[in-house]
Order: structure tokens, then sequence, then C-alpha cells
């Protein structure tokens, strides 16, 4: 297994006390695999992503769990200096804001062929070289690489953003929301360059995103989140054709679809919980359909249902919609 989280938890210091924003999140990515993370604004995807790389913000603290890479490193353990040799030669990420990850006064060229000054024996020649090379290979002119961040346009810096995370070809990549405040047609351009690398490198990958089709199309594996938890895990089709979780049939409800009868879309009341107080039992149950005293009272687990699915519900056996009479 390239990757193993293990009831992680992850708390954030606010003025107003601890926000517990990961709970117990367990998951398994094999190489060479694409797992989609999915859920909507505050559900802890960007958080869980960050805990990866152990770029976590100063009030960010892992508080529990352990995360297990390439079943030797426990990435919440090792060093600094550890980190620093595994950050881009073995896992990097995508950020979510492209705009922002380049810094303005050097050259596009030179921010790409960093990484590779600092993790091999590579001359400053060599490495733009290379650099210029991975540009051609995302769809940029290599000439363009003695550009300015401000020079490039939202999709060609999203594209060097692709560049600089494949220079090292690591193991995993994690892309948070790698189509934010793109048109819709460079977010398909870009979804596609990230597929084509993924399979031309054989590098695993978690995409996280809020848009379920992007995930479907780009994704072998989905989990999807809540308030901080997992409530199902699966294969991709799988949770498409079949969800268990009433949240998450929730979700796939609010997705519009072409022809059929004109409906108005189910909605799902209400507002997730606040973290700094979560609700006792399960995070979803105030606002589920079928909930029961239970679930009011009781932390569903994750546990297996058909094989390699995943559900954290006290009703995975309910088998029919939450959201239809």
């Amino acid at each position: 297994m390239l990757l193993e989280i293990d009831n992680l938890s992850i708390e954030y210091r606010t003025k107003r006390g601890q926000l517990h924003a990961v709970s117990s999140v367990s998951l398994e990515l094999s190489a060479r695999q694409a797992l989609g993370l999915a859920g909507e604004s505050g559900s802890g995807k960007t958080t869980l992503g960050s805990a990866i790389m152990r770029i976590l913000p100063p009030e960010g603290t892992i508080t529990g769990g352990s995360i297990l890479f390439d079943d030797r490193l426990d990435l919440t353990t090792v060093s600094a200096k550890e980190l620093r040799n595994i950050r881009w030669e073995y896992i990097s990420m995508v950020f979510q804001g492209a705009m922002n990850a380049f810094n303005p006064v050097l050259t596009i060229e030179s921010q790409i062929a960093e990484a590779l000054i600092v993790h091999t024996d590579a001359s400053k020649k060599v490495a733009l070289a290379h650099a210029r090379e991975m540009l051609e290979l995302v769809g940029i002119n290599a000439s363009s690489g003695g550009s300015y961040p401000h020079e490039f346009s939202g999709g060609m810096k999203q594209r060097a953003c692709i560049a600089m995370a494949l220079i090292l070809r690591p193991k995993l990549i994690v892309a948070d929301e790698p189509t934010t405040a793109l048109d819709v047609m460079i977010q398909a351009q870009i979804l596609l360059l990230l597929k084509k690398m993924q399979a031309e490198f054989g590098i695993a990958m978690i995409m996280i995103s809020h848009d379920l089709a992007v995930l479907a199309e780009n994704c072998d594996r989905l989990a999807i989140m809540y308030a901080g938890q997992l409530v199902e895990v699966g294969d991709t089709q799988d949770i498409f054709t079949h969800p268990i979780h009433p949240y998450t049939q929730g979700l796939l409800l609010s997705i519009p679809k072409f022809g059929g009868s004109r409906k108005l879309i189910p909605a799902v009341k209400g507002s997730p919980p606040s973290l700094l107080s979560p609700p006792r039992g399960c995070r979803f149950c105030p606002r589920c359909p079928i909930a029961d005293e239970e679930c009011d009272s009781i932390v569903p687990q994750l546990e297996a249902v058909n094989g390699n699915r995943k559900v954290a519900c006290h009703k995975k056996d309910y088998g029919g919609d939450a959201w239809r009479e």
C-alpha cells in the first residue's frame, strides 16, 4: 500500500477554542490509483491534503493517528529534515490557488527547476533545461519559461504548477481543487492533462474537489467527507450507481441531469455543524431525514459493506433513497 491513513485527527487552535477539523479519518491508497476526496466547503478536505504534505498552518495540529507512506514512513513523526527530502521527490502538491503559487519576482522556469537543484546533483543549467522540457510536456512553449508569473494566464499558471509537481516524478500527487477559478474549457484541458500525466508516469493521485462530476471522470475510488469525518468510501462507479449514506445520496441528487422529467432538485436542509462543538452522535444527524435516537447519541463507525465499500451510518441497511418518498 502506498499510503495508509489511520485514525487521523487534526485540530485548529482558535480564539473560541479547539476546532475539530478532521476526526478519526482512515484511508488507503494504492500505487497508480486515483482517489477523489469530495464534500462541501469546510468538510476537512484541504486540511487532510495539507496534513499528508505536513504543511498545516501554525494553528493546526495533528492530535492523533498516523500517515504511513510507502509501508515505511509515518509522516506524522518524521523530522523536518526528512520531510524536506520527502516533499516533491516522493510526494508533491498542485495547490488550489495557482495565481498565488509562484514567487512574483522569479521566472517560471527557475521556480520549476528549484526542486531539481535542491533534491539532486543537477547544475542550474541542466535543471533549467529540464524545467523547459516539463513546460513543453504540459503544453507550454519552452521559450515562455523565462517569463514571470504575471505574464502567464490562469490556465498557464496551473499547467506550470503541474510541471513543478511532476519534475521529480513523485509517487504521489495531491491535487487540491486544481481547476479553481478557471473557465470550463481550460478546466477540461487541465483535468485531461492530469489524467495523462498520471498514466504516463504511473503516479498515484488524491484529487480534492467539491465537483462530483470532475471526480467521476478522473478517479478510481471516491471518499466522501462531511464535517471532518469520512461517511462513505468505495469505487467511484459503485458510489454513483448505488450511494448508501444519506449525505452521499443528497450530494448526488444535487447534480442537475439532462433529459427526463423536469422537477425541483431535493435540498439537504440546514447547515453543517460547528466543529468547535460537534454533535455527540452522527454529525449528519441534524440534517438526515431517516435519523433516530441511535444516530443522535452514538457515533457511527466506518464499516465494510458489500466488499470494498465502507460506510459510516447506523442506517446503512436502510436500502432505500433517504430523500425520496
